[in-house]
């Protein structure tokens, strides 16, 4: 393997620190050199994600080996290959999920942590695709029975994660309720196929859902009191699936309805699972969701493409919470 045919260094972002967006600047690294399965990526784009902003703000350490530069998606080509993945080769267009270093214009990667751009998608709307299909799916369908015509309970779905799961759960067969906070989210999550739209200004979830018979599967990054209404809102032996705690982690709640109903209450953080498992979700998404893409039932969805020198606005407007969609940023 060699690399002479490309620059010595990259632009990248660094934090300067920790604390808000100002703490993003430009800096300049030696180009990474891909280890022996994984392949080095030139970025077309990177996304910009939950946990970004998280460890921006010094509560998200990366996992051991990884890069500290942020970034935990990209879509690009492959430039060059470690000499044990027989997967892709130079010239290759592709996305994938990263350990971090996204952020930057180059950035190596596990190579059976890439998937190919789904057909229907173009280069730069594949890199808002990899963070979120992983975690929707790793945590709600890899390996799960889907009831029937169930009910599906998404919080937040006007952002990635949500988008990401009101497609996932139309393709699914389920009925997909959500939470959004204005009418305009309320229209982009009903263009996604939403059964229902909560607008939590001015609706409760609890009683729209106990109506329809309650919630089969709950997807939750809210926490604080959504945690306790999550319980009342859930049928019996439903999952609820908490995967951040906007509101926060810690509350009293009562947990006899956990046991009277059968619930299931699980959480996990997608960074932090070994390298296997990220594989075995990525093979089961190229075999099972990218095919739904040709048909045009799961779509990118993109709400902004900043160039990479303006990190610092792409998490603001993360943190003002009105994105619709994916936030990217491009070298």
């Amino acid at each position: 393997m060699t690399l002479s045919h490309l620059p010595d260094t990259m632009k990248v972002i660094e934090a300067d620190g920790v604390g808000g967006p100002e703490v993003l600047v430009e800096g300049s690294r030696r180009l990474p050199t891909p280890a022996p399965d994984e392949i080095l990526i030139r970025v077309t784009a990177a996304g910009v994600n939950g946990p970004d902003l998280v460890q921006r703000r010094g509560h998200y350490p990366p996992p051991k080996g990884a890069s500290d530069l942020l970034g935990l998606e990209v879509s690009g080509e492959v430039v060059a290959v470690g000499p044990q993945q027989t997967m892709w080769k130079p010239g290759d267009r592709m996305c994938a999920l990263t350990n971090g270093g996204g952020y930057a214009e180059y950035v190596a990667v596990a190579a059976n942590h890439c998937l190919p751009i789904p057909e229907g998608v173009e280069d730069v709307d594949a890199a808002g695709l990899p963070e979120t299909f992983f975690t929707v799916w790793s945590n709600v369908f890899f390996g799960q029975a889907i009831p029937e015509n169930g009910n599906f309970l998404v919080h937040g779905g006007s952002g990635g994660i949500g988008s990401t799961a009101i497609q996932l759960g139309v393709a699914m067969g389920l009925n997909v309720y959500t939470t959004v906070e204005s009418e305009a989210a309320a229209a982009f999550a009903s263009s996604l196929g939403a059964t229902r739209t909560i607008n939590f200004n001015e609706e409760d979830f609890v009683p729209i859902c106990r109506e329809a018979g309650g919630a089969d599967i709950i997807l939750d990054i809210i926490g604080g009191d959504y945690v306790a209404r999550n319980i009342k809102a859930a049928r019996h032996d439903a999952r609820i699936i908490q995967l951040a705690f906007n509101l926060g982690s810690k509350v009293e709640i009562d947990l006899m309805p956990v046991m009277l109903k059968r619930i299931s209450y699980t959480g996990s953080t997608l960074r932090s699972r070994s390298d296997a498992f990220k594989a075995q979700v990525a093979r089961d998404l190229r075999e099972k969701v990218w095919p739904i893409f040709a048909g045009g039932s799961l779509r990118s969805v993109t709400h902004a493409v900043l160039p990479l020198s303006q990190a610092a606005e792409a998490h603001r407007i993360m943190e003002a919470g009105k994105h619709h969609g994916k936030i990217l940023l491009q070298p």
